[in-house]
């Protein structure tokens, strides 16, 4: 494990594997550096540097407040300073949003991947409470770090109550809990979760936008409309499961992706699109 220190001061802990171009992971809700790997960092190292970091308040990465987007896209840059100025970057729903707003930002980064950015593209997206942040970040303040968790995943993620409870006494359940306080960090990234197209206009790094082929419409339907709103996106959309595809599978779309090879002709769309909303 290595560390770097952010704009303002935070330390930022990562994992460096392989020998290569850069790739920085950036993780979604509720997840640390371990999501990248052994799985997909393992696949990748062998022809990439992939740096998998636990983002602020997570795992071994310290925290500041108050919290801003500012401070976490800070976070990225001190990672693509660590690997030579420049890198890829691939973000992981709420992860990938940040990265979004990275690129927006003019870090270095060369070539975009995003899986699965959670917008609410069109009226068939669920809209969680508006009163959700304000409830996790009370419950996670008085150490009710279960009950945030469970309120996340049955509001935010739409997964029911049942499967939360399976979840509960699954040896995972404790890792979810410690990282529970930055589940609002997430909610400021998303903000209201409306597509803003003008600001994704702005965004002209090369990118790849990722759907598992099993999600529910209102995601890749999202996924397509960041694609088109990007003057240099494209989707692919892969066989996998909820919200989630097997490293196996995601790992040779993105080393193709990544590697400068001719990926796509430009705008040309995936075989399958997404399912149109009701």
């Amino acid at each position: 494990m290595g560390k770097v220190f952010s704009r303002d001061g935070t330390a930022i802990a990562f994992d460096r594997q392989g020998i290569g171009p850069p790739i920085i992971i950036v993780a979604g809700a509720l997840s640390d550096r371990s999501a990248g790997a052994p799985g997909l960092a393992a696949l990748l190292q062998k022809n990439f540097t992939v740096f998998s970091y636990d983002r602020r308040g997570r795992g071994a990465s310290g925290d500041t407040t108050p919290y801003s987007v500012a401070r976490e896209i800070e976070d990225i840059e001190a990672l693509i300073a660590e690997a030579g100025g420049s890198a890829r970057v691939y973000g992981v729903s709420s992860g990938a949003a940040l990265a979004l707003e990275a690129a927006a930002h003019g870090l270095g980064i060369t070539k975009l991947a995003l899986f699965e950015p959670p917008y609410r593209a069109d009226d068939s997206a669920p809209k969680p409470p508006d009163n959700l942040t304000a409830r996790v970040a009370e419950m996670t303040a008085s150490g009710r770090n279960g009950d945030a968790v469970e309120l996340f995943i049955t509001k935010a993620v739409g997964l029911p109550a049942e499967a939360v409870a399976q979840m509960r006494n699954a040896p995972m359940w404790t890792g979810l809990e410690a990282m529970a306080p930055t589940l609002v960090h997430d909610f400021t990234i998303m903000g209201d979760g409306k597509f803003d197209a003008g600001r994704m206009a702005s965004v002209t790094t090369p990118t790849l936008v990722i759907a598992s082929n099993t999600s529910p419409p209102w995601l890749r339907n999202a996924v397509q409309a960041v694609a088109d709103a990007l003057p240099n996106g494209e989707t692919e959309f892969l066989e996998g499961q909820f919200h989630n595809v097997p490293p196996e599978r995601l790992a040779p779309v993105l080393e193709k992706f990544f590697s400068g090879a001719e990926f796509r002709q430009p705008r040309e769309r995936a075989a399958e699109p997404p399912v149109a909303s009701a």
